[in-house]
C-alpha cells in the first residue's frame, strides 16, 4: 500500500469531502468509543466533517508514517468538535478520534 503524501490543509479538506461523498470513511474503534463518550452520533460527526475546517498543519504519525489532520467545527447541538483523521489510501479516510474543545469554540 502506497502511503498518501502530506497534503495542504485545503487538499486534505477537499479529499476528506470526496471520501464522504463516496462513503469511503472508516470510523476506527477509538473514534467510536470517544463518539459515545462525547454523547454524539455518527451524524453529528459527519456534520463536522462536511463543514469543519483544518486550522493546524498536519502531523506525521511516528509509528505509521501517515499524516494526521484535525478538522474542527460545530456539531448540530452547538459543541465545538475536533476530529483527528488520516488517509489510508488516496480515496479512503480513517477517523482516529473525536473530542470537544470548549476553550476554542470562538475560533473562526
Amino acid at each position: 500500500m502506497v502511503s498518501v503524501p502530506c497534503l495542504s490543509r485545503q487538499e486534505a479538506v477537499d479529499l476528506l469531502r470526496q471520501c464522504l461523498e463516496e462513503n469511503e470513511v472508516i470510523p476506527g474503534a477509538h473514534f467510536r468509543q470517544e463518539l459515545a463518550h462525547e454523547g454524539l452520533t455518527i451524524a453529528d460527526a459527519w456534520q463536522v466533517l462536511k463543514t469543519g475546517r483544518i486550522y493546524d498543519p498536519p502531523e506525521q504519525d511516528i509509528k505509521t508514517g501517515e499524516w494526521k489532520y484535525r478538522t474542527e467545527g460545530h456539531e448540530p447541538g452547538g459543541k465545538w468538535i475536533a476530529i483527528l483523521f488520516s488517509f489510508k489510501t488516496v480515496n479512503r479516510a480513517f477517523l482516529i478520534t473525536i473530542f470537544s474543545i470548549a476553550s476554542r469554540s470562538q475560533r473562526k
